[in-house]
């Protein structure tokens, strides 16, 4: 955590840096096939609220409208995934991977679990929604 009470991670090359507030704890994968297409497996992602800052490298960011519902981000010089928006109710959900250390995460939730391949499972128990469960959430119509 950075000095100003805020999580702050970056991509590969370092170009971008963001930050997201502190108690942003919960993480979640995603399953969809976007997602799985997008990374090579599914995303584990730290949901961090509306509240997402680019402390560094703005101009290295890049925008992919990936689905009606929200749009894609990544860095445009080493391809680093940053997180995906949901257009719906505006929430980051940013690659867990980018921060050094989560120490409080809590691998709580699960979407697109009617997405998932057979051939992985987590041993985690967390709470698991349907694509239409999770949009539904996020306050978009599936």
């Amino acid at each position: 955590m950075g000095e100003s009470g805020r999580l702050e991670g970056h991509c590969l090359c370092d170009g971008v840096a963001l930050s997201v507030p502190a108690g942003a704890d919960d993480v979640s994968a995603c399953h969809c096939g976007m997602c799985r297409r997008w990374g090579g497996g599914p995303a584990l992602v730290l949901h961090g609220g509306t509240d997402l800052r680019i402390e560094r490298g703005a101009d290295l960011v890049a925008r992919y409208p990936s689905s009606e519902w929200a749009e894609r981000v990544f860095c445009s010089r080493c391809g680093s995934h940053l997180f995906y928006r949901s257009l719906g109710d505006g929430g980051h959900y940013v690659a867990s991977g980018l921060f050094d250390a989560l120490p409080d995460a809590r691998f709580n939730l699960e979407i697109f679990v009617d997405a998932k391949p057979g051939w992985y499972d987590f041993a985690n128990q967390t709470e698991r929604l349907t694509e239409a469960e999770f949009l539904a959430r996020i306050g978009v119509a599936g």
